[in-house]
């Protein structure tokens, strides 16, 4: 019998190292707390669509929120029996929490999440992604409010939802659509610049992230969806609702104090300016145009109501002065935060001493239109249309002045900053 005597251990080859798999094109974060009798069914569900119509390698993350039940043992059971489903928990509770958690440690290119009770139709997820990672726009939301959307659901949530959004665009000058709608996806990179900046862990966490992208120059692709309202749906309208009233109000006091690195966020992650299309003509001076004048419009109106309310106490040079002064004070503050883009108060005080200068060369001109004015006539002969008249055509070629010194002065090294 021949025998064959066993290899030398240090002849043979160590085997090759096991490379790891690929990233995920996409990472879908399905945050959830106490949900053990739909977990299974939906994340099989969203499994099922993206493997029959996403063209890309993907990843679904079930984040557990501390929850109470057997959520966990049914999230860890879906990990293990399917290679693109993994299962996170978290000890505290919040979805904004869970995103964060999960968005600031995933190696996908694109982050997204959608509720656990998909009411958003999944037709909808390729175009939420497609955007970003095609590289077009930074973040994508699905919106209920657009023509294009059909939507399900109850006339409480409709008018609280409407609401909600018309608050956002007149406290923070919001202008996407529905904030809170869970479908959203974001560029990781764009993440990794916000998410340290977003306070909230709760619901307000979707609304604080989308205004800092928006103030900070990001695109923001709106996809129409249609949803159909949970009928056993958990949440707390009335202390969620309260809860994003106070995140409101904290994220304004943030923006108008200056807290918030908003300038910095724009030249790290905000798209390139746009060349101007005539040439010789500055970039940006249409847009600062178009809000300088809406700014003068609303000074022109403040200062002839104030003009009207003083002039019979005072007399015509006095509220001329006062009603001047006012407007002039609102006038550049508004000019500076709006037309020019400078927030917070470095520099404040010495942008309203120069304002003050170029409200007195606007003084010398009305000043001098309403000497001129009663010169020619009679004092107290002119009628008032007349001497509004005059005062009129004075503050426009004030105001003509009073831009190209912002310009090209007041706010002229913030700009060259």
């Amino acid at each position: 019998m021949t025998t064959t005597a066993p290899p030398d251990p240090q002849t043979v080859p160590a085997p090759p190292p096991v490379a790891p798999p690929p990233a995920p094109a996409l990472d879908v974060v399905v945050p959830v707390h106490n949900e053990e009798a739909d977990l299974a069914a939906s994340v099989r569900r969203l499994h099922a669509h993206l493997i029959a119509g996403f063209p890309y390698r993907f990843r679904i993350t079930v984040a557990d929120n501390a929850s109470t039940d057997g959520t966990l043992a049914v999230a860890d059971q879906l990990a293990a029996e399917l290679p693109e489903v993994r299962s996170v928990h978290l000890a505290e509770k919040g979805r904004g929490r869970a995103l964060r958690a999960v968005w600031s440690t995933s190696d996908a290119p694109v982050l997204a999440y959608m509720d656990v009770d998909l009411s958003t139709d999944l037709a909808a997820l390729a175009p939420l992604a497609a955007p970003l990672l095609s590289g077009h726009s930074d973040l994508a939301i699905g919106t209920r409010l657009h023509r294009g959307s059909r939507v399900v659901r109850g006339a409480k949530r409709e008018v609280i939802s409407r609401c909600y959004n018309l608050i956002l665009r007149g406290t923070l000058a919001a202008r996407f659509s529905d904030a809170q709608c869970g479908f959203k996806a974001i560029r990781a990179d764009v993440a990794a610049g916000l998410l340290p900046l977003v306070k909230d862990g709760g619901w307000f966490f979707d609304t604080e992230l989308l205004v800092l992208a928006e103030r900070s120059g990001l695109r923001i692709h709106e996809v129409p969806v249609d949803w159909v309202d949970h009928p056993d749906s958990r949440v707390d309208i009335v202390s969620t609702a309260l809860a994003d009233l106070r995140g409101v109000a904290r994220l304004s006091r943030a923006l108008v104090s200056g807290r918030l690195p908003v300038a910095r966020l724009r030249e790290q992650l905000g798209r390139a300016p746009l060349e101007p299309v005539t040439p010789g003509v500055p970039a940006g001076l249409t847009r600062q145009l178009v809000r300088f004048a809406g700014v003068g419009v609303a000074s022109t109106l403040a200062y002839v109501l104030l003009y009207l309310l003083l002039r019979p106490g005072l007399g015509a040079q006095p509220a001329n002065l006062v009603a001047l002064l006012l407007t002039a004070v609102g006038n550049t503050a508004a000019n500076r935060r709006l037309a020019f883009g400078v927030s917070g108060r470095t520099g404040a005080a010495r942008h309203q001493a120069q304002g003050l200068a170029v409200f007195a060369l606007g003084l010398a001109l009305t000043s001098g239109s309403l000497a001129l004015l009663h010169a020619a006539v009679q004092p107290g002969a002119a009628p008032l249309p007349v001497e509004l008249g005059v005062l009129a055509a004075a503050n426009l070629a004030a105001t003509v002045l009073r831009f190209l010194l912002l310009r090209t002065w007041v706010f002229r090294a913030v700009r060259a900053a």
